[in-house]
């Protein structure tokens, strides 16, 4: 029986140990929000391939617990707005940081 209510403790301490090692913090995602992000990130990708106006590998999509931030060159104001305007609308993000400059 000592046995038993010592594994059970054991066992309890690392399952608790992984759960908090799993969380994510202000500075840091846990495994969940990875995961929600990286999502997030392909369905902006897939947006903006989808505008013909848009090309897709001059513009870098990064996504930190729902914040989407839009990096690289683009050829227009108009340009910029679009991209930032689809990305806006995918389901998920939070919010938009724009970093895109002119060519």
């Amino acid at each position: 029986m000592l046995q038993l209510k010592r594994f059970s403790i054991l066992f309890l301490a690392v399952l608790l140990a992984t759960v908090l090692g799993c969380a994510g913090t202000s500075q840091k995602e846990g495994t969940g929000e990875y995961v929600d992000d990286t999502v997030i990130t392909t369905k902006v990708k897939t947006a903006i391939l989808k505008e013909p106006t848009l090309k897709v590998a001059e513009i870098n999509v990064e996504t930190f617990k729902g914040v989407v931030q839009l990096s690289g060159f683009v050829s227009s104001q108009a340009a910029m707005s679009k991209a930032v305007e689809i990305a806006r609308g995918v389901g998920g993000v939070t919010s938009v940081r724009n970093d895109m400059r002119l060519k």
